[in-house]
Protein backbone atom coordinates (compact mmCIF):
# COMPACT_ATOMS: atom_id res chain seq x y z
CA UNK A 1 0.00 0.00 0.00
CA UNK A 2 3.15 2.46 0.60
CA UNK A 3 4.35 1.70 -2.40
CA UNK A 4 1.34 1.94 -4.42
CA UNK A 5 0.85 5.73 -2.45
CA UNK A 6 4.16 6.48 -2.97
CA UNK A 7 4.70 5.52 -6.91
CA UNK A 8 1.55 6.31 -7.99
CA UNK A 9 0.00 9.20 -6.30
CA UNK A 10 2.94 11.22 -6.19
CA UNK A 11 4.82 9.88 -9.24
CA UNK A 12 1.23 9.60 -10.91
CA UNK A 13 0.60 13.75 -10.96
CA UNK A 14 -1.55 13.36 -8.39
CA UNK A 15 -0.12 14.74 -5.43
CA UNK A 16 3.66 16.32 -4.92
CA UNK A 17 6.44 14.82 -6.52
CA UNK A 18 8.54 12.35 -4.72
CA UNK A 19 12.07 14.56 -3.90
CA UNK A 20 10.14 17.81 -3.58
CA UNK A 21 9.91 20.31 -0.35
CA UNK A 22 7.22 19.48 2.04
CA UNK A 23 4.83 22.37 1.83
CA UNK A 24 6.39 23.33 -1.77
CA UNK A 25 3.40 24.24 -3.97
CA UNK A 26 3.54 21.57 -7.35
CA UNK A 27 4.29 22.99 -10.57
CA UNK A 28 0.70 23.19 -12.74
CA UNK A 29 0.48 19.82 -14.65
CA UNK A 30 0.52 20.07 -18.35
CA UNK A 31 -2.02 17.92 -20.51
CA UNK A 32 0.33 15.62 -21.61
CA UNK A 33 1.61 15.15 -18.41
CA UNK A 34 -2.15 14.63 -16.54
CA UNK A 35 -2.63 12.38 -19.80
CA UNK A 36 -0.21 10.17 -19.19
CA UNK A 37 -1.05 9.80 -15.34
CA UNK A 38 -4.46 9.27 -16.11
CA UNK A 39 -4.07 6.21 -18.68
CA UNK A 40 -1.31 4.83 -16.23
CA UNK A 41 -3.94 4.68 -13.85
CA UNK A 42 -6.74 2.96 -15.66
CA UNK A 43 -4.05 0.78 -16.77
CA UNK A 44 -3.07 0.13 -13.12
CA UNK A 45 -6.20 -0.62 -12.29
CA UNK A 46 -7.04 -3.01 -15.57
CA UNK A 47 -3.90 -4.77 -13.73
CA UNK A 48 -5.53 -4.11 -9.89
CA UNK A 49 -8.65 -5.95 -11.33
CA UNK A 50 -6.73 -9.42 -12.32
CA UNK A 51 -5.19 -9.11 -9.36
CA UNK A 52 -7.78 -10.52 -6.91
CA UNK A 53 -8.44 -14.10 -8.57
CA UNK A 54 -4.57 -14.57 -8.31
CA UNK A 55 -4.22 -13.87 -4.60
CA UNK A 56 -7.28 -15.41 -3.69
CA UNK A 57 -5.55 -18.68 -5.42
CA UNK A 58 -1.62 -18.51 -3.81
CA UNK A 59 -2.88 -17.33 0.06
CA UNK A 60 -6.07 -18.12 0.54
CA UNK A 61 -6.14 -17.61 4.48
CA UNK A 62 -8.92 -16.90 6.24
CA UNK A 63 -8.85 -13.98 8.99
CA UNK A 64 -9.84 -14.97 13.06
CA UNK A 65 -9.70 -18.34 14.20
CA UNK A 66 -11.50 -20.84 11.54
CA UNK A 67 -14.81 -20.55 13.29
CA UNK A 68 -16.34 -17.76 12.07
CA UNK A 69 -16.42 -17.64 7.88
CA UNK A 70 -14.85 -13.92 7.54
CA UNK A 71 -12.44 -12.92 4.28
CA UNK A 72 -9.75 -14.18 3.66
CA UNK A 73 -6.41 -12.14 3.70
CA UNK A 74 -5.82 -11.96 0.08
CA UNK A 75 -9.46 -10.87 -0.68
CA UNK A 76 -8.96 -7.96 1.92
CA UNK A 77 -6.11 -6.96 0.59
CA UNK A 78 -7.10 -6.94 -2.95
CA UNK A 79 -10.16 -4.94 -1.79
CA UNK A 80 -7.91 -2.32 -0.17
CA UNK A 81 -5.69 -2.20 -3.07
CA UNK A 82 -8.51 -1.46 -5.23
CA UNK A 83 -10.28 0.96 -3.90
CA UNK A 84 -6.95 2.99 -3.50
CA UNK A 85 -6.52 2.39 -6.88
CA UNK A 86 -9.91 3.31 -7.85
CA UNK A 87 -9.29 6.72 -5.66
CA UNK A 88 -5.90 7.81 -7.68
CA UNK A 89 -7.27 7.11 -10.96
CA UNK A 90 -10.24 9.09 -10.47
CA UNK A 91 -8.39 12.16 -9.42
CA UNK A 92 -6.32 11.68 -12.34
CA UNK A 93 -8.94 11.98 -14.64
CA UNK A 94 -10.37 15.20 -12.96
CA UNK A 95 -6.77 16.67 -13.60
CA UNK A 96 -6.89 16.02 -16.65
CA UNK A 97 -10.26 17.60 -17.30
CA UNK A 98 -8.68 20.57 -15.00
CA UNK A 99 -5.25 20.63 -17.15
CA UNK A 100 -7.61 21.09 -20.49
CA UNK A 101 -10.18 23.82 -19.07
CA UNK A 102 -6.66 25.70 -17.23
CA UNK A 103 -4.40 24.93 -20.12
CA UNK A 104 -0.82 25.68 -18.51
CA UNK A 105 0.01 27.89 -21.18
CA UNK A 106 -1.58 31.17 -20.19
CA UNK A 107 -5.03 29.66 -20.58
CA UNK A 108 -7.47 31.67 -23.17
CA UNK A 109 -4.79 34.46 -23.38
CA UNK A 110 -2.91 32.38 -25.39
CA UNK A 111 -2.95 32.55 -29.14
CA UNK A 112 -0.98 31.76 -31.98
CA UNK A 113 -0.39 34.33 -34.32
CA UNK A 114 -0.81 32.94 -37.78
CA UNK A 115 -4.03 31.13 -36.40
CA UNK A 116 -2.56 27.34 -36.83
CA UNK A 117 -3.75 24.87 -34.58
CA UNK A 118 -3.07 24.91 -31.05
CA UNK A 119 -0.67 23.13 -29.52
CA UNK A 120 -3.40 21.96 -26.95
CA UNK A 121 -5.71 20.54 -29.52
CA UNK A 122 -3.15 18.02 -30.64
CA UNK A 123 -2.14 17.39 -26.72
CA UNK A 124 -5.99 16.63 -25.92
CA UNK A 125 -5.83 14.53 -28.89
CA UNK A 126 -3.31 12.91 -27.97
CA UNK A 127 -4.90 12.55 -24.12
CA UNK A 128 -8.34 11.52 -25.78
CA UNK A 129 -6.42 8.13 -27.27
CA UNK A 130 -3.97 7.53 -24.57
CA UNK A 131 -7.06 6.62 -22.52
CA UNK A 132 -9.34 5.30 -24.91
CA UNK A 133 -8.82 1.44 -24.52
CA UNK A 134 -9.44 1.38 -21.00
CA UNK A 135 -13.40 1.08 -20.89
CA UNK A 136 -13.36 -1.54 -18.31
CA UNK A 137 -11.03 0.34 -15.73
CA UNK A 138 -13.15 3.25 -16.57
CA UNK A 139 -16.40 1.40 -15.33
CA UNK A 140 -14.91 0.16 -12.68
CA UNK A 141 -14.02 4.16 -11.44
CA UNK A 142 -16.91 5.69 -12.75
CA UNK A 143 -19.39 2.87 -10.77
CA UNK A 144 -17.54 3.08 -7.23
CA UNK A 145 -16.76 7.29 -7.86
CA UNK A 146 -19.14 10.38 -8.18
CA UNK A 147 -17.40 12.24 -10.85
CA UNK A 148 -17.91 16.11 -12.28
CA UNK A 149 -19.30 15.20 -15.53
CA UNK A 150 -21.18 12.12 -14.20
CA UNK A 151 -22.32 11.98 -10.87
CA UNK A 152 -24.48 8.09 -11.14
CA UNK A 153 -22.72 5.26 -9.63
CA UNK A 154 -23.35 1.41 -10.05
CA UNK A 155 -25.02 0.78 -12.63
CA UNK A 156 -26.28 4.28 -13.69
CA UNK A 157 -22.82 5.18 -14.27
CA UNK A 158 -21.51 6.58 -17.43
CA UNK A 159 -19.40 4.87 -19.71
CA UNK A 160 -15.90 5.78 -21.55
CA UNK A 161 -17.54 7.72 -24.19
CA UNK A 162 -19.28 10.51 -21.40
CA UNK A 163 -15.45 11.19 -20.30
CA UNK A 164 -14.45 11.59 -23.69
CA UNK A 165 -17.63 13.90 -24.40
CA UNK A 166 -16.14 15.97 -21.29
CA UNK A 167 -13.59 16.33 -22.38
CA UNK A 168 -14.06 17.87 -26.01
CA UNK A 169 -16.43 20.38 -24.38
CA UNK A 170 -13.88 21.31 -22.16
CA UNK A 171 -10.67 21.97 -25.21
CA UNK A 172 -14.25 23.50 -27.38
CA UNK A 173 -14.69 26.28 -24.62
CA UNK A 174 -10.80 26.76 -24.15
CA UNK A 175 -10.40 27.03 -27.88
CA UNK A 176 -13.12 29.64 -27.96
CA UNK A 177 -11.94 31.56 -25.29
CA UNK A 178 -7.99 31.94 -27.50
CA UNK A 179 -10.43 32.96 -30.64
CA UNK A 180 -11.79 35.55 -28.54
CA UNK A 181 -8.86 36.74 -27.71
CA UNK A 182 -7.47 37.52 -31.82
CA UNK A 183 -10.96 39.87 -31.78
CA UNK A 184 -9.38 42.17 -29.44
CA UNK A 185 -6.68 43.14 -31.88
CA UNK A 186 -6.57 44.45 -35.03
CA UNK A 187 -9.74 44.66 -36.12
CA UNK A 188 -11.40 42.90 -38.93
CA UNK A 189 -8.37 40.83 -39.25
CA UNK A 190 -8.51 40.01 -35.57
CA UNK A 191 -11.97 38.46 -36.52
CA UNK A 192 -10.63 36.74 -39.66
CA UNK A 193 -7.84 35.17 -37.46
CA UNK A 194 -10.25 33.73 -34.93
CA UNK A 195 -12.40 32.34 -37.51
CA UNK A 196 -9.48 30.62 -38.97
CA UNK A 197 -7.99 29.74 -35.63
CA UNK A 198 -11.55 27.80 -35.03
CA UNK A 199 -11.81 26.23 -38.26
CA UNK A 200 -7.93 24.70 -38.45
CA UNK A 201 -8.91 23.53 -34.91
CA UNK A 202 -12.01 22.14 -35.49
CA UNK A 203 -11.27 20.76 -38.95
CA UNK A 204 -7.87 18.96 -37.16
CA UNK A 205 -9.83 17.35 -35.01
CA UNK A 206 -12.16 15.66 -36.46
CA UNK A 207 -10.15 14.62 -38.81
CA UNK A 208 -8.32 12.95 -36.30
CA UNK A 209 -10.78 11.70 -33.81
CA UNK A 210 -13.84 11.83 -36.38
CA UNK A 211 -15.17 8.40 -38.44
CA UNK A 212 -13.79 7.77 -41.09
CA UNK A 213 -15.40 9.09 -44.52
CA UNK A 214 -15.56 6.36 -47.21
CA UNK A 215 -12.89 4.56 -45.84
CA UNK A 216 -12.11 0.84 -44.30
CA UNK A 217 -11.50 1.35 -40.21
CA UNK A 218 -7.94 0.42 -39.21
CA UNK A 219 -7.64 -1.91 -36.79
CA UNK A 220 -7.05 -0.71 -33.20
CA UNK A 221 -7.54 3.40 -34.30
CA UNK A 222 -9.72 5.17 -31.93
CA UNK A 223 -12.62 6.86 -33.43
CA UNK A 224 -15.20 9.07 -31.75
CA UNK A 225 -18.56 7.35 -33.70
CA UNK A 226 -21.47 9.30 -31.57
CA UNK A 227 -23.56 11.71 -33.55
CA UNK A 228 -22.98 14.21 -31.18
CA UNK A 229 -18.97 14.83 -31.89
CA UNK A 230 -19.85 14.99 -35.07
CA UNK A 231 -22.52 17.53 -35.08
CA UNK A 232 -20.75 19.35 -32.61
CA UNK A 233 -17.45 19.54 -35.02
CA UNK A 234 -19.40 20.24 -37.79
CA UNK A 235 -21.33 22.87 -36.81
CA UNK A 236 -18.99 25.01 -35.24
CA UNK A 237 -16.30 24.60 -38.80
CA UNK A 238 -19.48 25.79 -40.63
CA UNK A 239 -19.87 28.65 -38.59
CA UNK A 240 -16.84 29.69 -38.62
CA UNK A 241 -16.00 29.35 -42.37
CA UNK A 242 -19.22 31.30 -42.77
CA UNK A 243 -18.11 33.98 -40.92
CA UNK A 244 -14.93 33.89 -41.95
CA UNK A 245 -16.18 34.21 -45.79
CA UNK A 246 -18.32 37.29 -44.82
CA UNK A 247 -14.97 39.08 -44.94
CA UNK A 248 -14.52 38.74 -48.64
CA UNK A 249 -18.14 39.81 -49.41
CA UNK A 250 -17.02 43.38 -49.64
CA UNK A 251 -15.74 42.82 -52.88
CA UNK A 252 -19.25 42.39 -54.26
CA UNK A 253 -20.21 46.06 -52.98
CA UNK A 254 -17.86 47.31 -55.92
CA UNK A 255 -19.03 44.80 -58.78
CA UNK A 256 -22.68 46.68 -59.11
CA UNK A 257 -24.07 47.77 -62.94
CA UNK A 258 -23.56 50.66 -64.08
CA UNK A 259 -26.99 51.63 -66.12
CA UNK A 260 -27.12 51.83 -69.93
CA UNK A 261 -28.55 55.68 -69.72
CA UNK A 262 -25.93 56.37 -67.09
CA UNK A 263 -23.32 56.04 -69.85
CA UNK A 264 -22.59 58.40 -72.11
CA UNK A 265 -19.56 58.92 -74.73
CA UNK A 266 -17.55 61.91 -75.99
CA UNK A 267 -18.70 63.61 -78.68
CA UNK A 268 -17.26 62.05 -82.35
CA UNK A 269 -15.36 59.78 -80.12
CA UNK A 270 -15.51 55.93 -78.19
CA UNK A 271 -14.74 57.14 -74.90
CA UNK A 272 -16.89 57.74 -72.32
CA UNK A 273 -17.59 61.44 -70.89
CA UNK A 274 -15.54 62.29 -68.00
CA UNK A 275 -18.69 61.42 -65.23
CA UNK A 276 -19.58 58.15 -66.90
CA UNK A 277 -15.61 57.35 -66.72
CA UNK A 278 -15.93 57.97 -63.42
CA UNK A 279 -18.76 55.98 -62.47
CA UNK A 280 -16.85 52.51 -63.53
CA UNK A 281 -13.16 53.98 -62.56
CA UNK A 282 -14.96 53.99 -58.62
CA UNK A 283 -15.55 50.72 -58.86
CA UNK A 284 -12.80 49.22 -60.36
CA UNK A 285 -10.40 51.12 -58.00
CA UNK A 286 -12.31 50.08 -55.00
CA UNK A 287 -12.40 46.31 -55.56
CA UNK A 288 -8.69 46.76 -56.27
CA UNK A 289 -7.82 48.33 -53.13
CA UNK A 290 -10.13 46.19 -50.95
CA UNK A 291 -8.55 42.93 -52.81
CA UNK A 292 -5.35 44.19 -52.05
CA UNK A 293 -5.55 44.66 -48.73
CA UNK A 294 -7.97 42.09 -47.86
CA UNK A 295 -5.25 39.66 -49.97
CA UNK A 296 -2.53 40.90 -47.85
CA UNK A 297 -4.31 40.25 -44.63
CA UNK A 298 -5.31 36.85 -45.12
CA UNK A 299 -2.09 35.24 -47.49
CA UNK A 300 -0.28 35.12 -44.25
CA UNK A 301 -3.11 32.68 -42.00
CA UNK A 302 -1.85 29.70 -42.02
CA UNK A 303 -3.44 26.69 -42.87
CA UNK A 304 -1.34 23.77 -42.57
CA UNK A 305 -3.37 20.50 -43.82
CA UNK A 306 -3.73 20.90 -47.64
CA UNK A 307 -7.20 19.80 -48.26
CA UNK A 308 -8.28 22.52 -45.91
CA UNK A 309 -6.04 24.77 -47.67
CA UNK A 310 -7.81 24.10 -50.85
CA UNK A 311 -11.41 24.37 -49.91
CA UNK A 312 -10.68 27.75 -48.30
CA UNK A 313 -9.18 28.81 -51.73
CA UNK A 314 -12.16 27.07 -53.49
CA UNK A 315 -14.85 28.75 -50.79
CA UNK A 316 -13.18 32.38 -50.84
CA UNK A 317 -13.33 32.33 -54.95
CA UNK A 318 -16.45 31.49 -54.47
CA UNK A 319 -17.53 34.06 -53.29
CA UNK A 320 -16.88 36.83 -55.74
CA UNK A 321 -14.78 35.80 -58.25
CA UNK A 322 -17.80 34.69 -60.81
CA UNK A 323 -19.55 38.57 -60.53
CA UNK A 324 -15.87 39.63 -60.95
CA UNK A 325 -15.42 37.70 -63.95
CA UNK A 326 -18.48 39.06 -65.29
CA UNK A 327 -18.56 42.58 -64.51
CA UNK A 328 -14.72 42.78 -66.04
CA UNK A 329 -15.68 40.68 -69.13
CA UNK A 330 -18.30 43.56 -69.83
CA UNK A 331 -16.34 46.56 -68.73
CA UNK A 332 -12.87 46.57 -69.37
CA UNK A 333 -13.89 46.51 -72.86
CA UNK A 334 -15.54 50.02 -72.46
CA UNK A 335 -12.95 52.42 -72.46
CA UNK A 336 -13.40 54.34 -69.77
CA UNK A 337 -9.92 56.72 -69.17
CA UNK A 338 -7.43 57.70 -71.53
CA UNK A 339 -4.42 57.51 -69.87
CA UNK A 340 -4.91 54.54 -66.92
CA UNK A 341 -7.19 52.03 -67.86
CA UNK A 342 -4.57 49.47 -67.81
CA UNK A 343 -3.99 50.04 -63.90
CA UNK A 344 -7.47 50.31 -62.89
CA UNK A 345 -8.29 46.75 -65.36
CA UNK A 346 -4.69 45.14 -63.74
CA UNK A 347 -6.37 42.38 -62.34
CA UNK A 348 -7.44 40.20 -64.67
CA UNK A 349 -9.32 37.43 -64.00
CA UNK A 350 -6.66 34.30 -64.14
CA UNK A 351 -4.61 36.96 -62.22
CA UNK A 352 -6.59 36.69 -59.19
CA UNK A 353 -7.05 32.99 -59.59
CA UNK A 354 -3.72 32.48 -59.15
CA UNK A 355 -3.19 34.92 -56.21
CA UNK A 356 -5.83 32.94 -54.59
CA UNK A 357 -3.95 29.82 -55.38
CA UNK A 358 -1.20 31.09 -53.39
CA UNK A 359 -3.35 32.22 -50.36
CA UNK A 360 -2.22 31.00 -46.71
CA UNK A 361 1.09 29.44 -46.16
CA UNK A 362 1.62 25.78 -44.73
CA UNK A 363 4.48 26.39 -42.44
CA UNK A 364 6.33 29.02 -40.87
Amino acid sequence: MDIIETVFLKEGCIGYASGGTKGEEPPPLTVRQAASAAAAGLRMLDGVRMLGPSLAKLCDMPVGDGNDEQPSIASMLCIAIHRTTVKNAARTLENLAKAIQEDPVKGSAQRVKDARVAPLTCDVVRAVRSIATFDSAYKSVSKRRQLPWDPNMGDDAGELDSFVRFLVMRLVNSLKGKALNYTKHAGDLGQARSSMFMMNNMFYLRDELGPRAGTAAVPGEFRIESSWFVDKVNKLFESEKNKYLAHWEVLNTHLTSVEHDELEYQKNDTILSLDSGRLIKSRFSGFNEDFERIYEDHKELCVVDPRLRDLLQKEVAGVFLPLYRSFYEKYSKIRFSKKHQSDYTKYMPFKIEDLLDHLYVDAE
